[in-house]
């Protein structure tokens, strides 16, 4: 998977809206104003959230994912070809659902409309 591809599958995804909120092109997905997704300059992989900690844990433990620089440690990088495509759209289809879950239900609401 690559930016482009990432890009279009974060589109699909209700209430998403792509953000560049340091400048420089940095790409961050973000529901609800929230980040649920994001790809740095250096473009080398896509970071996301995980349920929690011990789950980020377990994928770089199998090497699947390394920590995310300058994120929670509940999130991980995912490296371009670290995982097959469908994985890779697991993972941010279930980080946005993390974040959303975790807006207000008035605003949970009108997102999904």
């Amino acid at each position: 998977m690559s930016l482009e591809t990432v890009n279009h599958f974060c589109a699909t995804l209700p209430g998403a809206e792509l953000t560049d909120p340091w400048g420089d092109g940095h790409h961050a997905w973000k529901v609800g104003g929230k980040m649920f997704a994001s790809v740095g300059v250096l473009n080398v992989g896509v970071s996301v959230k995980c349920a929690d900690v011990e789950t980020a844990a377990l994928l770089i433990e199998m090497g699947r994912a390394v920590k995310a620089p300058y994120f929670h440690r509940s999130w991980v990088q995912i490296g371009w070809g670290q995982v097959d495509d469908e994985e890779l759209r697991e993972r941010l289809a279930t980080s946005h659902g993390l974040i959303l879950s975790k807006l207000p239900k008035k605003v949970q609401a009108e997102l999904l409309r």
